[in-house]
Order: C-alpha cells, then structure tokens, then sequence
C-alpha cells in the first residue's frame, strides 16, 4: 500500500514576536481526511499556529511543506472586502461563474443574503461570507479558526453536517465542545509552546490532558527528590571528607537546572462570583406581553414567570428577538401590550457580548479603576471588588493578565482576553440578578468549566443567551424557545430537553416544494429506549438533513439538465457530476441511518 501524501507539514518551527518564543522546534502533519481538534488556553498561539499553516505568518525558522496540487484554504477572522460590492460578490470571487450556486446554498445554511452591501454588513455577516467562501471553494484542507462564533444553532447545525460530509481534511479551533465532540477525530494540543497529539477527538482530550499533567507532576515529584537526596549529600559530605565528589556536584547543578528550565503549567483563572443581598421570592413576572418592530413581529401573548435562583436560557435564531426580550424582561423596554412586574431588592449585573463596557482605546487599567461601580477614593491603583478593596495589578492577575498587560490598551487584546476583562468587570460586583449574553464566545475550556462552577453555586438569578448547546445543557433549568413569528414557548430543562420535548408538540413539517414528506422521528413508548443520547440526538437531526440533501440534488439536477454544458464547461459538468454522485450516496446513507434507528426507537 503507497504511503499517504501529508496535505501539510511543519518542520522544527519556531516563532517568536520579540520576547520569548512562542513556539520552538515545532513538528507536525495533517493528513488527508484528517479532522483534527486544535486546542489549548487562551493566549497559547493557537490562532498563531493556524495562520502559520495557512502561510499568513512566517516563521523564524524551520520549513512549511504543501505538496503540489493540494489546495489549503483559511477561514479569515477579519476578511478584507475592499473593491466588492456585495457578500456574495467576495465569496464567490475565486469561483467560476458556473460554480456560484455553491455560495447561495452556503448562504442558505449559513443564513446570510448574498446580496447585502458590503459597506453595510455587520461583523458577524462579514465572518459568515468569509466561512461561506471557505466552504464553496471546497480545499483539501481547510483551517478553521472559531467557525461557530456568529452562528445561531441552526446555522452551528448545518455547518455540522456539511463538515461530516466533505471528504476534504480540516483543522478546528472552538470553544464549543458538542460542536469538537461531533467533528473531531484527533487532537493537536498546544502547550508551553509544545504541540502534541492525540489520535483521538476531543470528547477524551480532557481525560488525556490529566493523564498527561499527572505523568509531568510524578516526574516533577521524582526530581524534586532526587535532587533533595543530592543536595543532603553535598552538605553532609563536606564534614564527612575532605574531598567533595565534584562528579555529583555537578550533577546535582544539572538537576537544579533542569527543574528551572521546567515550564510551569498555567493557572486557572481565579475568578469568584458571590451573590448580593436575597432579592423578593419573585425576580420577573411578565403576563401576555406583545412586542413589534413595524411588521416584524417579535413576540405575541408570551408569559413567563421567573422566581429566585432559576436559571432561564434563552435560545433562537439570530435576529428573532432573544436580545429584545431580554431588556423587556428587565424592564429596559416596555412591551407593546401586557404588562412586566420586576420584583424587589434586585441588584443586576449584565455580561454584554456586544463588549459595549470596555473602551477599545482604555488602558486595562483604566477601565478597572475608571468604572464609577469599582473606583476607591483617593487610590488610584486600587478597585473596590465586592465591598473591599484590591490592587489592580493584584484583581487582574486572578484573571490570567500579567502585570505587562495592564498598561496595555484594550484593543490590543484578543477575543477570549476581552470576554476575561469584561467578567472581571462582572464580578467586582455584588448581584442577585445574572445576565449573561453569549458568555462563552473566545472562552478556553478551563475558564469555561470555571464559570460553569461559579453559577453552580451561584444563590442569585441567572439570564443565559448562548448558542452553546453544551454549556447550556450544563448550566440551564428552563429553556425560552424563541422560534420566529412572535411564538416563545417555555420548556424545562437545557437544550437536550427542550429539543426532546419540542419534537414531542411539534412534527415536522413537510420542505415547501418537497415531493415526500420528511421521515418524522418515532416517539419512544417509555424513557428506557436502549437508545444512547448521541442515537436519539442524530434521530431528530436526520429528517432536517435527508430534505436538505435533497434540495441539494434538485439544484445539482437542474444544473446538469443544460444539454450543452458537457461540451462548455466540461470541467464544471464533472465537478456537478461528482457532487450529484456524492450527495445522491450520501441521501441513501442518511435514509438507511434513519429506518435503522427509527426501528430501534420502536423497539
């Protein structure tokens, strides 16, 4: 059997930005068909690491190697539009003409238009292009760099699917864990400037990473007493001989030496979240309030009760209002109809994902010790945190900046830094009432699994907005589902629950234009199915996917029924051809996958 030729290699990479190296003897390869996690804490050089591979950044020394002819594509964080008119004019600038039917059917997934003006394009639509462009190219390698920021769930949900699909290999970086979980096959894991590998997905990289940290706490065990044994030695032997083994001085000096030049592993963030004052036994009460924007209609006879200590997630697609009954609730905005009643004693604190708190052009400093809620009188090195007062430098450290950083602007920092900022922000304060909008964007895994904790034990209120479906089926008891159309239903439970509970109200509808129905998926007669939660997650996921392949193979269909294109284009007729052949398996597959479990919820 011929050896696989690698889609990319590095070879004894090093980078550094003028202190020291980020990164030092670096090695890895990427296979073909290759699906691979690319982990570690905020800061790491993980982003760094990726446009390294993508060629964007080159490095000091060592050797990037892409064989001929295989594609490598990046998904930009901040793509540059200058000289397009339109969303779909950028993605589709590398395409033939005949191919642009593959960026309408990402816009669709991705649920962007096309046809929006640049100029006028929010951040989050310029991303969505730019991972629209990514996918309608279709590289033998793509490098993806938080490709599900910006995405609601529908949109995390396609992206999902398509990335199972392709046959082309790709490199994740996200903070979402069901999105790792569902994808990955392997594991690149930047530590202390090292890169390691694990040729498992993401879902064991946690018990893979402990296993790896205890291994390095033994051995460090072990040295430290070797090196106490040596250093006893040294000291007796002086009145034991005259003569001293210089041999195992020596020694002794390289074990000293060897246990300084150890890395110290990162710490967690020593983030804490306390409670003010007992807010009144109700927290909101809100009793068939209506909300409209012209003719959009954003919600319509909705009630909800919210008592002390729940914690009440809020999901949707983008733009069907979460945000907007967010400051209805908090009495930021008065309903059309229907009437608020916000309880006593409330002290609420608000995470805006907008980040409208931090001024770009502050200093960290300054935007600790400048807030009105955190200043000490007569200190200015100081920030009042929770009632008492600390040293800036001191509160900053706890959340994983260096005293180098605090001089340093805000616009200097990156994604997951900002979000660390704005929680230090959060929590100098006294709360009983927690609004969290989209918490978990730029997050490590570690800060996330701490700020889990933190509401865990957290005795006041919590709003959640997040399209993290992980972190909401850890953190909420109550799911408001906001699904278009004014309609906002209350559900028990995270998002597991609530998807399990919908599909119990609610079947699915047939696709507009669909010629059969979608396959609807079996209710089970009692919880113990025998089904295992990743059985019943891909029931309910396979209806959505048959129809969508299937609109794909009408569009593909309609493309190859042009008599003339064999003899035009014959290099877009064999593409088409190939993709109608590729979904056309895929479609019989998903149909087998779904009468094999549908059986087996029967059962």
């Amino acid at each position: 059997m011929a050896p696989r030729i690698p889609l990319l290699q590095l070879n004894d990479i090093s980078l550094g930005f003028g202190g020291d190296p980020l990164f030092a003897d670096l090695s890895l390869v990427v296979q073909p068909g290759d699906r691979v996690a690319l982990v570690g804490r905020n800061g790491s050089g993980k982003s760094t690491l990726m446009k390294v591979m993508a060629g964007l950044i080159e490095a000091d020394g060592g050797a990037r190697i892409v064989p001929a002819g295989v594609s490598v594509g990046y998904m930009e964080q901040d793509p540059d539009m200058t000289g397009f008119a339109t969303l779909g004019d950028f993605a589709s600038s590398a395409l033939d003409a005949a191919e642009t039917y593959r960026v309408e059917m990402a816009a669709e997934g991705l649920k962007f238009d096309p046809q929006q003006p640049v100029a006028t394009a929010s951040g989050g639509e310029r991303r969505r292009a730019a991972l629209a462009k990514l996918m309608a190219e279709a590289p033998d390698l793509m490098l993806l760099d938080e490709p599900t920021n910006h995405l609601d769930i529908e949109a995390i949900a396609w992206l999902e699917t398509t990335l199972k699909e392709t046959r082309a290999g790709y490199v994740l970086i996200s903070h979402d864990r069901a999105f790792l979980h569902e994808l990955t096959r392997a594991t690149l894991w930047i530590d202390r400037g090292a890169v390691r590998r694990n040729e498992q997905g993401f879902a064991h990289f946690e018990a893979w990473r402990d296993k790896v940290w205890e291994e390095e706490d033994q051995d460090r065990h072990k040295l430290d007493r070797k090196i106490r044994a040596e250093a006893r030695w040294a000291v007796e032997g002086i009145s034991a001989r005259r003569k001293r083994n210089q041999g195992r001085v020596r020694a002794l000096q390289a074990l000293r030496a060897e246990r300084a030049a150890q890395v110290k592993r990162p710490g967690t963030a020593a983030m804490a979240l306390e409670s003010g004052p007992k807010s009144g036994k109700l927290v909101i009460e809100a009793r068939d309030i209506s909300k409209s924007y012209g003719d959009n209609l954003i919600l319509r006879d909705f009630s909800v009760r919210i008592a002390r200590g729940d914690r009440v997630a809020l999901v949707g697609p983008n733009g069907v209002g979460k945000t907007t009954l967010l400051k209805i609730l908090l009495g930021e905005e008065r309903p059309d109809s229907g009437e608020v009643r916000l309880g006593t004693n409330l002290a609420p604190a608000v995470f805006d994902q907008a980040r409208a708190a931090l001024d770009p052009e502050m200093t960290l400093w300054d935007s600790l010790t400048g807030d009105p809620e955190m200043r000490v009188s007569g200190k200015a090195d100081q920030v009042l945190v929770r009632g008492q007062p600390r040293h800036v430098i001191g509160y900053l450290k706890d959340f994983l900046f260096d005293e180098a950083q605090a001089r340093a602007p805000v616009k200097a920092l990156s994604g997951g830094e900002k979000a660390r900022l704005l929680l230090a922000k959060l929590m100098a304060r006294e709360s009983n009432l927690l609004v969290l909008d989209e918490p978990t964007n730029d997050l490590d895994i570690e800060t996330l699994d701490l700020l889990q904790e933190l509401l865990d034990d957290y005795d006041g209120t919590l709003l959640l907005v997040s399209h993290d479906r992980d972190f909401l089926d850890r953190v909420a008891a109550t799911t408001i589902a906001m699904e278009g159309d004014g309609r906002a239903t209350v559900y028990a439970g995270g998002w597991s629950d609530y998807r399990a509970q919908r599909q119990e109200r609610i079947a699915p509808e047939p696709a507009k234009g669909q010629a059969k129905p979608r396959p609807k998926a079996p209710q089970p007669k009692s919880r113990a199915t025998g089904m295992s939660f990743t059985e019943k997650h891909r029931l309910e996921k396979l209806p959505d996917e048959i129809a969508r392949l299937e609109a794909e193979i009408g569009k593909l269909e309609e493309l190859l029924s042009d008599a003339d294109l064999f003899t035009r284009e014959p290099v877009k007729f064999r593409k088409a051809t190939e993709a109608l052949a590729a979904r056309q398996e895929a479609l019989s597959a998903a149909e087998e996958e779904w009468l094999t479990l549908a059986e087996k919820a029967e059962s």
